[in-house]
């Protein structure tokens, strides 16, 4: 079976850095807000050519943090795609604001942002704009709307550490910007962790404040914070990973055109990527008809996939409040009953990407 995904040769490679940092760590005797975190803030920070970085929890944490830091709240409204995970959305609920739901492109599966400014009310207070799957955003025009309206632009760039968009890092395109390091992200932790950039400087001391109970003095607190912090283990880790970022980035961009090489059946539908954007490929998304049949028989062919996501935020059980009907929001239910990811990371060879799409190209053929 080729697997979708599979962190052993990577974690093999760096095994022996990554088993000295753990071991510095753990006679170090400090596992909380200690030099390791500091050195990896200061380094991610100068990596996404952003002023300022702050380690925290999780992804959906740093996009939590950076609302509520802005103080949007009850009332507000905050635009995000409607083709996105769950957790762009449940960072707007829990500061108790509404996500207003916008369309993809499709081409690029990205939101739409000739749509934003028709959902732009006076309730308005922020765009997050998703780099999906790797791939950024129109940042461009997104800034020019909410310029104009007196937006703030989150970047969600879970999906796409070390991407580019017209020769500038994601990170530092908005007014702030949350990534995660799940595991399974293009540098993830042994665990869960995120981290929020910006140029801002009053907005990372208020984080640093937020993720810490409310607190930048030991025992008082100016705030009611949290306590969401990313931990002297995970930023070891990520502090040697991010020295090979770009190594394995690169690597999923030649997977990316073999992909797109290889891949000749008029019936699936390759991803586009605009000549201003450089992908770091998270996951490499393809689009098919009959799409769990493909994935069944691609299965029983030897070859894993998954589906990024099989139920839009507009058709989930939690979001039923807002009463969205089947058939709202068509072009980002199309997308979720026909996309596919394929096998994608360092390590995958071209004589497995090779296995991969002529399987795909064979099934898709005899499913006419």
């Amino acid at each position: 079976m080729i697997p979708v995904l599979s962190l052993e040769l990577m974690h093999q490679s760096i095994r022996a850095e990554v088993l000295s940092a753990l071991e510095k760590v753990y006679d170090s005797n400090w596992f909380i807000l200690g030099r390791e975190l500091e050195q990896f803030e200061a380094e991610f920070a100068e990596y996404c050519d952003a002023k300022y970085a702050i380690g925290v929890g999780n992804g959906l944490d740093a996009l939590y943090l950076i609302l509520k830091a802005y103080g949007i709240g009850e009332g507000d409204e905050v635009i995000i795609p409607s083709n996105t995970f769950i957790a762009t959305a449940l960072a707007v609920s829990y500061v108790g604001a509404k996500p207003i739901l916008v369309e993809p492109i499709e081409g690029t599966h990205n939101i739409n942002s000739e749509l934003i400014e028709n959902n732009v009310t006076d309730r308005t207070k922020a765009i997050i704009a998703v780099h999906l799957y790797g791939q950024p955003a129109d940042m461009d025009e997104i800034n020019l709307i909410a310029k104009k309206h007196g937006l703030v632009v989150i970047e969600d760039a879970a999906q796409a550490q070390g991407a580019y968009y017209k020769q500038r890092k994601v990170g530092s395109l908005g007014n702030a910007a949350g990534f995660s390091f799940y595991p399974g992200k293009n540098i993830g932790a042994l665990g869960d962790g995120g981290i929020v950039t910006t140029n801002d400087e009053h907005l990372a001391n208020r984080i640093k404040e937020l993720r810490n109970y409310g607190s930048s003095v030991k025992y008082t607190h100016t705030t009611k914070g949290t306590n969401t912090r990313l931990d002297e283990i995970q930023a070891a880790v990520l502090r040697v990973k991010l020295k090979y970022l770009n190594q394995w980035n690169e690597e999923r961009n030649r997977i990316a055109q073999w992909y797109n090489s290889k891949l000749a059946n008029q019936r699936i539908i390759l991803p586009e990527v605009p000549e201003w954007a450089s992908s770091v490929w998270h996951q490499y998304v393809v689009r098919v008809s009959d799409r769990e049949q493909v994935q069944e028989e691609l299965k029983n062919r030897g070859v894993q996939t998954l589906v990024h996501y099989p139920i839009p935020i507009h058709l989930q059980e939690a979001y039923k409040e807002y009463n969205y009907l089947k058939g709202s929001l068509k072009l980002t239910e199309l997308l979720a009953n026909e996309v596919l990811s394929l096998p994608m990371w360092p390590g995958l060879t071209e004589e497995q990407v090779e296995i991969v799409c002529q399987a795909l190209n064979e099934v898709v053929s005899l499913n006419k």
